[in-house]
């Protein structure tokens, strides 16, 4: 490799970085960040950009139907594909992750690499390219518009093409290099034999856990130099690799953590109401100001989606990088639900109460135990999961992880017996005092006898409460607060966060055709969707909070470490 540059950086890269400096292109506050890192890192490392790879990579652009290679994407190409570390020549960036709004060029980008690194350019023997996703559309895509580039290049490049490249219908391979490119879908079957030099994620927003990332990735390392990519806009799936890509990634922007050779380019509004300044949404896109036809295009979603969110629910989501919501008012925005994931103490001896919920016992049942000190409150969640449910193909949640780590019990049998939640309580009993317990009024009869058995009554004891929707109304706005003061505090309980990001506010009016119809401001809670999203575990937490006022805070005392309950 020839070691040049032109410039203290890389003639490649400084463009997008003046670009993103000056002003000149709005970003988002991630793409500020990685620019200010990746300046340390060149200014600290003893790493270099190979421009003269850099040249006969993007070279190749000239096959593909691009009008030209936009400065983002030469950026980072360059960053992941021709920079290194002086000492031992491996890759500085192995690993990409782009998350960028949709119409950026994404696909082309992905094809362009892909055949870049499968060239006689890179010099490595067999350095397959595998492009992955959850459908065979997505994974084939990129490997089709190279397929078209080829066919569709004039006479003598096409020519030269063939020289170099045999290319079918859905496969390219470099007959000098004899490396394949291919589409790959989420069928683990035949992954074993893979030999990947890169795996490219196509839409990793649409994965719900890592078990076909995990095969996907146990080819790399059979030739030199292994590569990562992971190209996304943003999704509806929480709790899965997205966040967990989007955490790691804050954590090294913001947070001072090393890198490991990640590279995060993080392209989204910083704020919702961005979105009506259209000179922001090259935030999301950094390709608008070269493509007047999207413009045009998202312009035209931007007046559709104002007049009427519910019908183009994808707008924020796809176009900005920001989930929406609009179509549904949320119970809090996300970074809300992320900041309750702090370690709860020792809260042995203290005074609380539980709430149950569910909708079927032949599908989910979640306990919360609810505690309060000042204006923090503490919870403990648990869920059961019954294995008849119907629902359980359409789950898009990481559920068999929670199982593994003790967050969700799998019940297999006919249905949760009221004894599996009953014995959990009582357990708890034996460290905590439960000053009552509330359950949807039309949920009692089912769990009437065993909750009697523990202790729990609604008459004689009146240790039980039956919750109505006024009692809802009544402490939502106290959640609200609670969330907006980040006074949550819930552990590493993912199964928690992701219920409530499942939960809706609904309006809840006087009685329908009388002359007090009007909207009155209160909330009542309901499910998002109804098949593949719970809301069990945080509407087990808003029937406890309906009797908050029952917990007697304690004035003093040390906290310890929340000790491990078998059940």
């Amino acid at each position: 490799m020839t070691k040049t540059s032109t410039s203290k950086y890389s003639r490649h890269i400084t463009p997008f970085m003046e670009l993103v400096e000056s002003g000149k292109l709005r970003t988002s506050k991630e793409i500020k960040a990685l620019v200010n890192h990746i300046k340390w890192c060149f200014d600290n490392e003893n790493i270099y950009v190979d421009d003269d790879l850099a040249d006969r990579y993007l070279g190749m652009a000239k096959y593909f139907p691009f009008e030209d290679v936009f400065p983002w994407q030469r950026f980072v190409i360059t960053l992941h594909d021709c920079a290194f570390y002086r000492d031992s020549s491996i890759p500085r960036w192995p690993d990409l992750f782009c998350m960028i709004g949709r119409g950026a060029g994404k696909d082309g980008t992905i094809a362009l690499e892909s055949a870049i690194l499968a060239s006689p350019f890179n010099g490595i023997k067999g350095y397959d390219v595998d492009i992955c996703a959850n459908n065979e559309e997505q994974a084939l895509r990129p490997v089709l518009d190279i397929v078209a580039a080829f066919d569709g290049a004039d006479p003598p490049e096409k020519k030269k093409l063939k020289k170099y490249y045999h290319w079918l219908k859905e496969s390219v391979e470099c007959t000098k290099t004899q490396a394949m490119i291919r589409g790959r879908t989420n069928n683990p079957k035949g992954k074993d034999g893979m030999r990947s030099g890169i795996v490219v994620f196509n839409e990793i927003h649409q994965y719900e856990n890592y078990s076909n990332i995990n095969v996907f990735t146990t080819g790399l390392g059979k030739h030199p130099h292994p590569r990562r990519s992971y190209f996304t806009t943003n999704g509806d799936v929480r709790e899965g690799p997205l966040d967990d890509l989007l955490d790691t990634s804050e954590g090294i922007l913001f947070g001072g953590e090393p890198d490991n050779g990640l590279l995060p380019f993080i392209c989204r509004l910083d704020s919702k109401d961005e979105v009506h300044d259209p000179a922001n949404w090259e935030k999301a896109n950094p390709s608008l100001p070269y493509l007047q036809h999207l413009r045009q295009e998202i312009e035209k979603e931007y007046r559709d989606w104002v007049k009427s969110p519910a019908r183009l629910p994808a707008f924020m989501t796809k176009r900005m990088n920001i989930p929406d919501g609009s179509s549904e008012i949320k119970v809090t925005d996300y970074d809300n639900i992320k900041a309750t994931n702090i370690e709860l103490p020792d809260l042995t001896g203290w005074n609380c109460v539980a709430g149950i919920d569910f909708s079927k016992v032949t599908d989910w049942v979640s306990v919360c135990l609810h505690f309060k000190q000042g204006d923090k409150r503490y919870d403990i969640s648990h869920s059961w999961m019954c294995t008849a449910s119907k629902d359980i193909p359409r789950l898009r949640c990481p559920w068999k992880e929670w199982v593994e780590n003790g967050r969700l019990t799998l019940v297999d049998d006919v249905e949760i017996h009221p004894e599996y939640i009953t014995d959990y309580i009582a357990e708890y009993k034996t460290m905590f005092t439960i000053r009552g317990i509330a359950i949807d009024d039309f949920r009692y009869a089912l769990m009437a006898r065993a909750l009697n058995k523990i202790g729990f009554d609604p008459k004689e004891k009146k240790n039980l409460k039956l919750v109505r929707p006024s009692d809802i109304m009544r402490i939502a706005p106290v959640i609200d607060s609670v969330f907006a003061n980040r006074n949550f505090v819930w552990g590493d309980a993912p199964e928690l966060r992701w219920a409530t990001n499942n939960t809706k506010l609904i309006r809840y009016g006087r009685k329908l055709g009388t002359s007090g119809d009007a909207d009155v401001g209160n909330y009542v809670y309901g499910k998002i969707e109804a098949k593949s999203r719970k809301t069990d575990p945080f509407m087990a937490l808003v029937a406890a909070m309906t009797i908050e006022d029952k917990i007697i805070e304690r004035r003093s005392g040390k906290r310890r470490y929340l000790p491990t309950v078998s059940y």
